[in-house]
């Protein structure tokens, strides 16, 4: 009887080894026939994700950086700025053909000149630089005149000020190389051209840190912005390059200040710069040479005849003073010719 158990209890683990075994046989291939099936259902979701995030670019391009769409300002987002941002410069279209930069970006008059200024005629084509969504399309008569605001898929804003008309609509889609207006002279401007920004989050950054304009190419495939290279302004998340020099209306308050007192006489009617953000000069002061290295404008002077007289060329002269070769002189009005 005890020799039968042992017989049977020997049968029934042999059985149950074997199915067993079976079994984990069965869960391996069951496991290998759905492996194809998960590499498909991998690039399914990979497919899904990148339409979803085509049809978030779509209705506000960049969301991941910005957190809210407004048709109101060119600037003054208050959310956190990142330490760094990678903006791929990849597929860019330059905005214009022009490689002429009349007006570089910096301090001009006191203010900053937030972009560049590229000699465009009345009428040319100007293009939208990477794909986006149009933003804003204004006028504003004492700045960019008529305008447009561009948010682009690669985080960046760009603003295309001065022209003469309009060619999108706000929360319209572009493309890079799209015709978003033609050039002009309209806002504060005394000569046509196009006033060129490129923004992150409101932050104006020299755009030449990316674009070649000489050259019509960009500068690389990827510009890293680093939050430590701009200095945080009081009380705000606003930003901007640090200030490297005094102002131009320092100087001349200095040099007025210093200057031996003289009999007050009425100002001439300033004259506009030919970039927006600007300031006229200071009224001149009497006598046409002054202490401190500034000299007085008299009838009948050029920029040739006063840079000959300092020593200079009227290309040192013109940067010393902050205007363009084309700047045309008023009589009484006071150039810096040393500093």
């Amino acid at each position: 009887m005890i020799s039968q158990l042992k017989t049977i209890k020997k049968l029934a683990l042999t059985v149950i080894t074997a199915a067993i075994t079976a079994t984990n046989a069965s869960a391996q291939d069951v496991m290998a026939a759905l492996a194809p099936s998960d590499v498909k259902m991998k690039a399914i979701d990979t497919l899904m994700l990148h339409n979803i995030r085509n049809r978030e670019n779509t209705s506000s391009p960049a969301t991941s950086l910005y957190e809210e769409w407004s048709n109101k300002r060119v600037a003054g987002y208050t959310q956190e700025i990142p330490e760094t941002f990678t903006v791929d410069l990849r597929h860019y279209s330059m905005p214009t053909t022009s490689r002429v930069v009349t007006s570089n970006y910096g301090r001009r008059w006191g203010r900053m000149h937030k972009g560049i200024d590229l000699k465009v005629y009345t009428g040319d084509t100007i293009v939208s630089a990477f794909d986006g969504k149009v933003r804003i399309v204004a006028y504003e008569g004492k700045g960019y005149g008529n305008y447009v605001v561009i948010r682009h898929n690669n985080g960046l804003e760009t603003v295309y000020g001065h022209l003469s008309k309009h060619l999108v609509i706000e929360n319209q889609r572009v493309k890079a190389g799209q015709p978003i207006g033609l050039g002009g002279n309209t806002g504060r401007s005394t000569g046509s051209h196009l006033h060129f920004e490129t923004r992150l989050l409101g932050i104006a950054i020299n755009p030449a840190f990316m674009f070649d304009f000489v050259n019509q190419d960009v500068k690389a495939d990827r510009y890293i912005f680093r939050r430590s290279e701009h200095v945080a302004q009081s009380g705000s998340n606003t930003y901007q390059q640090p200030r490297r020099q005094a102002t131009l209306t320092e100087t001349a308050k200095t040099i007025a200040r210093q200057a031996p007192a003289q009999p007050v006489q009425a100002p001439e009617a300033p004259v506009a710069s030919n970039h927006a953000n600007s300031e006229a000069p200071l009224p001149a002061a009497s006598g046409d040479a002054l202490s401190n290295g500034s000299y007085r404008v008299k009838a009948g002077d050029t920029l040739f005849s006063i840079a000959r007289r300092f020593g200079m060329n009227v290309d040192e002269l013109c940067r010393k003073n902050g205007f363009p070769t084309s700047h045309s002189l008023r009589t009484g009005e006071v150039l810096i010719v040393k500093f």
